[in-house]
């Protein structure tokens, strides 16, 4: 029998001209080549990025949420973030063609 597989749900909360914030969102991009993941992206300074940040001790950008979990924040490693990934089971199996849907929030 085969494990079940997880799609983990990936929230970055990133900021304007923010060089960290363009490299998380491009590390988990390339991930989700190899992960079963969805990624969306919120605004720090919004209401909703400012408490989610603040309720979850992310200081600063970009704060990596991972299932509604505060994960990380600041310049992303892919070490760590792999690691978690494999923990939670998430890696794609050969084969899978299951679409990952990648939404993004941009509020001005």
């Amino acid at each position: 029998m085969v494990p079940e597989r997880n799609t983990v749900q990936v929230l970055i909360l990133t900021q304007a001209h923010c060089a960290f914030c363009e490299q998380a969102q491009a590390l988990f991009a390339r991930l989700a080549q190899e992960y079963r993941l969805v990624v969306t992206t919120l605004d720090i300074a919004t209401p909703e990025g400012q408490m989610l940040a603040q309720r979850g001790g992310l200081l600063f950008p970009p704060g990596i949420v991972l299932d509604g979990q505060p994960f990380a924040y600041g310049r992303p490693s892919e070490r760590q973030i792999r690691r978690e990934l494999d923990r939670r089971s998430a890696r794609r199996m050969p084969g899978d063609h299951t679409t990952i849907n990648e939404e993004t929030q941009h509020v001005h």
